[in-house]
């Protein structure tokens, strides 16, 4: 990893390393895909975690950013609402398209980067707004992205958001001493982190060629005071001390619903975040 020097556009790194990984995750019993395709009730992981935080959404219009292969935005549609999935990786939606009509399920899902989704989309189209854990570190700027979230929503309409917390993004996940450093970007900088990985997140053989990519990090304040000047109303905001996959490998508990939580006090620092707000009448 490097803080800087990488010229390239971070869209065309970051998409070409989604496109490169979406058959692995697919395929990995990670994402659950095969039981989507057998059980008719199976919802994900993330989705279940927020249930009783999400409420009803039968009959509502929803919006999932940055859907990637459509398993949360499928899980949503599962719940009774009309869902549409937006992503810019074209691999991701074929995999998420093909999901969909394996299991006859009434998803829309469109191509377009987050911050083209109003003319992609058109404005006050959606009752809620779903982004789930791992969206916002791809993006260079917070405030941007609350502008287009306000944008889309209907007077009423809220945002819903469980995403990794800024102190997750800012550790360093290399060390051995079983200390949690604070070595990254805590605040969101112009210049972006620079990762050369050619790794990913879900348990897979598969080997990949795009392994630059360009992510940022988004303070909590940073996150909430952009939705606030969008106009947008605070509803709730919990912290958790677990997150759906292992960012520190052999050092975390595995708790029910696939979370993982740190093995040594993990009241030590919050892993993720679960955010609601809405915009008025």
């Amino acid at each position: 990893m490097t803080a800087n020097g990488d010229t390239e556009d971070y869209r065309t790194l970051n998409r070409a390393s989604w496109d490169d990984r979406a058959a692995a995750h697919a395929a990995s019993s990670d994402y659950s895909v095969d039981r989507f395709r057998v059980d008719p009730t199976f919802l994900s992981n993330v989705v279940q975690f927020d249930l009783p935080r999400l409420g009803d959404i039968s009959g509502l219009d929803g919006l999932h950013l940055q859907c990637h292969i459509g398993t949360d935005t499928l899980s949503l549609a599962r719940l009774g609402a009309r869902m549409t999935g937006l992503d810019f990786s074209g691999e991701s939606l074929g995999q998420a398209r093909e999901l969909a009509a394996e299991t006859g399920a009434g998803v829309e899902f469109v191509q377009s980067d987050v911050y083209d989704a109003v003319s992609a989309l058109g404005a006050g189209r959606f009752d809620f707004v779903f982004t789930g854990v791992g969206a916002l570190c791809w993006l260079p700027d917070v405030r941007r992205w609350a502008a287009v979230v306000a944008e889309l929503l209907r007077p009423g309409g809220r945002l819903f958001m469980r995403e990794g917390h800024p102190v997750l993004w800012a550790l360093d996940d290399a060390r051995q001493d079983g200390l949690l450093v604070l070595d990254y970007p805590y605040f969101e900088r112009d210049e972006p982190l620079v990762w050369h990985d050619d790794d990913t997140y879900v348990q897979t053989d598969a080997t990949f060629t795009h392994n630059t990519v360009h992510n940022w990090n988004h303070g909590l304040g940073e996150v909430v005071t952009a939705l606030l000047d969008q106009g947008l109303t605070l509803t709730q905001l919990v912290e958790h001390d677990s997150v759906p996959w292992e960012p520190f490998p052999g050092k975390m508990e595995r708790l029910d619903g696939d979370e993982r939580r740190m093995a040594d006090r993990p009241w030590r620092a919050p892993l993720t975040y679960t955010l609601q707000a809405r915009k008025p009448e």
